[in-house]
Formats: C-alpha cells, sequence, structure tokens
C-alpha cells in the first residue's frame, strides 16, 4: 500500500466500479485468511470521546470507522469514528507480527469497521493515541465516505443520503444529538410539570383540528377511507372528558401541503392540554419551558437566525414576550382592519385594491383568506418572539369566545423569525357552540375551501359527556429546533426529509 493518505473521494481517483471490485477482492482476501468480514458482536468498552480522557498507559478496549489510514513502513497511522467523535489508532509491525501487520494495511479501505485493544499512548506531536495490541475487523465497506476534507456538500444528497452527511459532518452530527437532547428535555419538563404522556391514532375518520388539506387512504380490513392526522387536538381532548387532566404527545402530524423552508409534509408536532386552565396560564407555561430548556442545553438566549431576505439578525430570547394585537397588527401593516368584513367576496376584493395576492385566493372562504393574508404580509416581519393575541372567532372554531369580546376568542401564538412555533388558547368546551362552529366550517368547505374543518360528531357525543375549562396548546417541534440551531430550513433538522425519487 502506498504510504499517501487514502482521503480523496473515489470519483477524484478511480473508477467508482473499479474501486467497489477492489474492495471486493480485498473482502475474499480477509475470507480466506480465516477473518469473518461481518461478525455479530463486539464488546466495546468505551466511547472514543471518554477514552480520549484515559492516561498514558491505561487499558483500552474499543471500536469504530476508518476515517484515515496512513502506512509509513512498519508503523500505520488511522483514525477511527463513533458516535462520539474520533481517535487516532496506531499499528505497528513488531507488536502485531508481520503476517497480521500485512493482512491488516493491505485489507483496510476507508469505510471499514474496525475493533481495537491496547493501552494509551501520546505521540511525539503530543495526539493522544491508541496503540493497538489486538486487532478485530468488524465490518467492510463496498463503497467509500466522501472526501475526508472536504466532506458531503451536495444539498439535495444531504438529504438523500443522510447516513452519508452523518459520517462525514460533524456539525450535522452535532445537530441530531441535539435534537435528541431536546425531546428528552422536554419530556422531562412535562414530567415535572405533572403531566402524562399518551399516543393517539394516526389514522382518523376527519381532518379535524387545524386547517390543513389531509392526506387520504384507505383500509382494506374494514373497507373504510381514512386520513393521516393533521393534528393530535380532538383524540387528546377526549382523554380530558375521560378524566386525565393533563397530557401531552410528541407525534408526528401530516398536511398535504407545499413544500417550503417552514413547510413539510410530514412534521413532528408536540400537543398538551391542561384542565382548569386558560390561555393565559398558557402563555406563562411557555415562557417557563423555554427558560428551562435554554437552561438545560446550555444554550445562549442571544442566537443568531437568518431572516427570510437571508440576513442574519440577533433574536433574543429573553422572557417575558411583548403581546401584540393580531388585529392591529394586520391593520398595521395591510391597511385592512379584518373586523370589518364578513364576506370573502367583499375582503377578497379589498385584498387585491391593495396589490396583495397569493395563491388559490379565488377559492378561500373567509377565514382561509384572513389567515393567508396575515402569513403573506404580517407573519414574515416578525423576528423577536412575540406573543400575538385577540384572535377573531371566525379563524378559530375550536376556541373559547372572549368573555370581553364575543366576536374574539382566546388564543395566542407565538411567532419567532417569521415562523409561528406555538398556537394556543382557551377550548370551546360548549357543545351547542362547537356544533353550530362546526356547521359553519362545513359550509366553507362545501364552498371550495379544501382547508375548513370537518363536522366531528364522535367528538361532540363526547363533548356533551361534560368538559371542564381547558387550555391546549400545540408546538412544531422542527421549526423551534431549526431555529435553535441556526438553520433557515426545517429540512436541516429531520433525519430523513420526503424527497421525489432519481
Amino acid at each position: 500500500m502506498s504510504s499517501e493518505e487514502q482521503a480523496l473521494p473515489v470519483e477524484e481517483t478511480v473508477d467508482s466500479v473499479a474501486e467497489r471490485a477492489n474492495r471486493l477482492a480485498k473482502l475474499e482476501v480477509m475470507k480466506s485468511a480465516g477473518i469473518h468480514p461481518y461478525p455479530a458482536r463486539f464488546d466495546k468498552k468505551i466511547d472514543l470521546a471518554d477514552a480520549k480522557l484515559l492516561s498514558e498507559n491505561d487499558p483500552v478496549k474499543t471500536a469504530g470507522r476508518i476515517m484515515l489510514f496512513r502506512q509509513m513502513g512498519s508503523i500505520t497511522f488511522a483514525h477511527i469514528q463513533d458516535f462520539t467523535g474520533r481517535m487516532q489508532v496506531i499499528f505497528k509491525k513488531d507488536g502485531l507480527g508481520a503476517d497480521l501487520y500485512k493482512l491488516i494495511t493491505k485489507n483496510h479501505d476507508l469505510g471499514d469497521f474496525i475493533g481495537v485493544e491496547g493501552t494509551i499512548f501520546t505521540t511525539k506531536t503530543g495526539e493522544k493515541s491508541i496503540l493497538v495490541k489486538e486487532w478485530t475487523f468488524l465490518g467492510k465497506a463496498l463503497l467509500p465516505p466522501p472526501s475526508k476534507f472536504h466532506g458531503l456538500k451536495d444539498r439535495e444528497m444531504l438529504y438523500r443520503q443522510r447516513y452519508l452527511d452523518l459520517v462525514s459532518n460533524q456539525e450535522t452530527r452535532e445537530r441530531f444529538k441535539f435534537r435528541s437532547n431536546f425531546l428528552r428535555a422536554l419530556r422531562e419538563f412535562y414530567w415535572k410539570e405533572g403531566f402524562s404522556e399518551v399516543e393517539t391514532s394516526t389514522l382518523m375518520h376527519k381532518a379535524t383540528g387545524a386547517a390543513a388539506r389531509p392526506y387520504h387512504t384507505h383500509n382494506n380490513a374494514l373497507d373504510i377511507d381514512l386520513v393521516l392526522r393533521i393534528s393530535h387536538e380532538l383524540p387528546l381532548k377526549e382523554l380530558v372528558v375521560g378524566g386525565f387532566e393533563r397530557v401531552f404527545e410528541i407525534g408526528k402530524a401530516f398536511r398535504n401541503e407545499g413544500h417550503d423552508p417552514s413547510h413539510l409534509p410530514e412534521h413532528t408536532h408536540l400537543e398538551h392540554y391542561a384542565a382548569y386552565w386558560s390561555f393565559e396560564e398558557n402563555i406563562q407555561f411557555t415562557e417557563r419551558m423555554i427558560d428551562y430548556l435554554f437552561e438545560r442545553l446550555n444554550l445562549s438566549k442571544k442566537l443568531t437566525l437568518k431572516d427570510r431576505d437571508g440576513n442574519e439578525r440577533i433574536v433574543d430570547w429573553t422572557t417575558p414576550w411583548p403581546r401584540v394585537d393580531y388585529v392591529e397588527l394586520i391593520k398595521k401593516d395591510t391597511g385592512i382592519n379584518i373586523m370589518e368584513y364578513d364576506s370573502a367576496d367583499a375582503l377578497r376584493k379589498e385584498i387585491k385594491s391593495r396589490g396583495i395576492d397569493f395563491e388559490d385566493m379565488a377559492s378561500m372562504g373567509i377565514t382561509s383568506l384572513i389567515d393567508n393574508l396575515y402569513k403573506k404580509v404580517a407573519r414574515p416581519r416578525i423576528i423577536q418572539p412575540t406573543i400575538l393575541v385577540n384572535y377573531p372567532k371566525m379563524l378559530q372554531p375550536l376556541a373559547r369566545v372572549s368573555d370581553s369580546d364575543s366576536r374574539m376568542v382566546d388564543q395566542f401564538q407565538l411567532v419567532v423569525n417569521g415562523w409561528e412555533i406555538v398556537k394556543a388558547y382557551s377550548e370551546l368546551v360548549d357543545p351547542i357552540d362547537q356544533r353550530e362552529r362546526f356547521v359553519e366550517q362545513s359550509s366553507q368547505r362545501s364552498a371550495g375551501d379544501e382547508e375548513a374543518m370537518e363536522v366531528d360528531e364522535n367528538y361532540l357525543i363526547a363533548m356533551e359527556h361534560g368538559m371542564p375549562p381547558i387550555s391546549g396548546w400545540g408546538m412544531g417541534v422542527d421549526r423551534v429546533l431549526a431555529l435553535l440551531t441556526s438553520q433557515d430550513n426545517l429540512r436541516d433538522v429531520i433525519l430523513f426529509p420526503l424527497m421525489r425519487p432519481e
């Protein structure tokens, strides 16, 4: 083997077909030597990050993937990598014997897995390493990893072959470690606050709980049409009817909508419901949650994010956050007082007269027109964490009417950097009022608004069995993670985002 590093990507050195054939030949050499190239297990005693903390001459037994391999006569240096990091290992001809040393140096490739046992040794350059005394082959890679020096950079390839992104880019590994730690900290916070975690159905009879287009499917055994849930809301509130006073669920929700940096058809959704709370308690809960997460995850409250124009902005998460009136915000940004309109045609005409346009506007009911007007013009301008309050009743058919203004509901949203992060409200628990609002939504759906909700008779029956005061709360987990890791695209915090087939 040449003394040069095997670190350049295959496409820059040899034809990939020839490279694979070369690796297959080495695989056969291993087999002929009596070595199983894919053994059942290895007794890995320590991660590489912890191995680096050991002292000179301490014994160590560990394993990882070969990321660098450099032979210099009778000594060979390699870097192996596991989930915790990288470490150098050293093979010496006089320590392993000539035959084994030749087998190792002639048949290892970048990407192979090996197990090593030896002692901690510090090189002349001060690099803590493992001096190998025993070696175990753990897995042959038939294709090479991405370039050691350049990593995997093509964004589409990053999403299609996330495993290569994780192998080659430490920043990616750290980001997804953060995601795991974030979810653990979320659960810890809920348990500390007295909540029970539950799981509800993904397959549902009705697309309710949000304004979104569902995915449709069919169950052959029962011969019924179903939808994938767009929200966890109604089953969780039925659990409150059944006696659960504080419940939360982390799970997937599916919305058949367009792809953009802040929207994906499959996303991780978090919802909770608390009996005897109003939306005011949920505002305080949200601020406590953010404070807990930032402290638990050792994050600075001031993070650098890119806005929609690609400009870097400092976002300060320090609580408490300012509150802004939803109706007044739209009026300030568009000149339109949405409370003056009770028909879709009149509002649509006014929106067009202001030179504002958005997709599918012609088929939208009044609620979708207001929602999209806000999303098109007002929301992108909100950079700092902001609590929006004072929402029109027509926008939220599941929320409780405000005691101070019967046209409004007790709802709030947390918006950061133009993204909606949290939506919460005091729940509507009056079954008669709920039926009337479902019927109104159904009429809008019949008129062509595909995002309007359907009447859910099973949920109405549950309501008629009695509900306490409730406040519900929902958060887009992927959006929060993107903001906390300074990403401007949700696909960068999702391991396997949906892609078109190549």
